[in-house]
């Protein structure tokens, strides 16, 4: 069993080096589409590193106010029946094809994972922006974990996510919301870097 991460100060000679890693991971995460995701990919062990890092997100309150759903091949087919319910909710009028490819979509990329937000607790002090701030903290984690054990990732959404089907799927009590789902494994093709804004383009000195 490993230890539990130290709080100590990084000594000065490993520094450097650590901040070189660490900013290399950060520069070198992108999106990569579920469909351009293949094999390999995580296994459980490896996933349950990338959770471990999730939960070193910040969390005013220690509500943990997330949760975290790994499909497997019975939970996939029960999602891609919800994808092609959640279709047809929007649009009775959706065709077979366009249906069948609703479902395609639950089998994209070998590791799928749903992010939920628990906005149950009664808690004043954390407001439900800040519980969703935790998660998307969580998010990175588990994406900068994964970038940093090779593994290429993507987030994705969509209407479906709102909807009834898509909650009964996944069994949803009231007050939890299926964020997005994480897909993880390795890429299939080459991606250029995404150009990142200009640091003064989003941040003012006051």
């Amino acid at each position: 069993m490993s230890s539990a991460p130290s709080s100590s100060p990084i000594p000065p000679d490993e520094s450097a080096s650590c901040v070189r890693a660490v900013d290399g991971v950060l520069h070198r995460r992108q999106h990569v589409g579920p469909k351009h995701l293949g094999d390999p990919a995580p296994d459980e062990a490896t996933l349950r590193e990338l959770f471990a890092a999730a939960a070193a997100a910040p969390d005013h309150g220690r509500l943990r106010p997330w949760r975290f759903l790994v499909l497997g091949p019975a939970a996939r087919e029960r999602l891609a029946q919800a994808f092609a319910d959640a279709l047809i909710e929007r649009d009775p009028a959706a065709t077979a094809e366009q249906q069948a490819d609703a479902r395609a979509k639950a089998f994209r990329g070998p590791v799928l994972i749903v992010a939920i937000a628990d906005l149950r607790a009664e808690e004043p002090d954390v407001p439900e922006f800040e519980r969703l701030v935790s998660l998307g903290a969580g998010i990175q984690n588990l994406l900068l974990a994964a970038t940093a054990r090779g593994y290429a990732s993507g987030l994705s959404s969509g209407r479906a996510m709102r909807s009834r089907a898509l909650r009964d799927a996944l069994a949803l009590a009231e007050g939890e919301h299926a964020v997005c789902f994480i897909t993880l494994g390795t890429a299939l093709r080459e991606k250029p870097p995404r150009p990142r804004p200009a640091v003064d383009e989003f941040v003012r000195w006051i």
